[in-house]
């Protein structure tokens, strides 16, 4: 019986030595017949433009990693894909700095507005731990933010890397961090003009109005690491 029991635990672990894990920046079959398509390459910033136009200069990419300036006060420059999205699920893997923050931004319009966030909402990414300032309930990571607070939000450690799915159907809107669904919204809903009209962004007319567009990233506060960005349309 000793035998038998070693033998099997012998071949998992041949087994487990012999699986490898997907590569960085990349698409499985199963990802790709299920209609994924890649939004960052690993190699350079191919797909992406600075909101209101221009090269993304001030970001890079290292190691397969995309990285913001670093620097903060919107250095490098919001960038925002080159395509335009209506309903879709987004997913991406990141990491923020100690006292840093960014966003993901939605159907993002050029053009209209000196700053990305005046155009799409935006799924706030945030060292919530290590913020200098208190943080109201809606600038927590997984928010949308100065609208909705997040529920049940698990931020892993600074160096390990948070897993974000941002679904839009329609009206209909979800933030999910690490599995957990944090955020779920209806756009445009009576709740919805009642939270703008109440908020930051009572002021700013071309705020959350739009039905397609850009994917943006945000470069705000010091450093924020991205990977594995992809999307497929809905």
């Amino acid at each position: 019986m000793k035998k038998m029991v070693l033998i099997a635990a012998m071949a998992v672990l041949l087994a487990s030595c012999g699986s490898k894990e997907q590569p960085l920046n990349t698409l499985s079959k199963q990802e790709v017949a299920d209609g994924w398509k890649l939004l960052f390459n690993g190699t350079d910033m191919s797909g992406w433009k600075l909101y209101n136009g221009g090269e993304p200069t001030g970001w890079k990419v290292e190691d397969g990693i995309m990285k913001n300036s670093g620097v903060g006060s919107d250095f490098g420059g919001d960038i925002i894909t080159v395509d335009q999205y209506r309903n879709f699920e987004l997913y991406l893997e990141w990491q923020v700095a100690s006292k840093s923050n960014s966003g993901v931004f939605f159907h993002v319009q050029e053009g209209v507005a000196q700053a990305i966030y005046q155009t799409g909402p935006e799924y706030q990414l945030i060292d919530d731990k290590g913020w200098p300032d208190p943080l109201d309930a809606d600038q927590y990571s997984g928010a949308n933010y100065g609208m909705h607070a997040p529920v049940g939000a698990e931020v892993k450690p600074i160096d390990q890397w948070n897993e974000t799915r941002l679904i839009v159907n329609g009206t209909h809107v979800e933030h999910w961090l690490n599995g957990t669904m944090v955020v779920e919204y209806e756009l445009w809903s009576d709740d919805w003009n009642a939270r703008k009209a109440a908020g930051k962004w009572a002021e700013v007319p071309t705020y959350g109005i739009a039905e397609i567009g850009h994917i943006g990233l945000q470069d705000h506060g010091g450093l924020t690491l991205f990977r594995n960005i992809k999307i497929r349309e809905l």
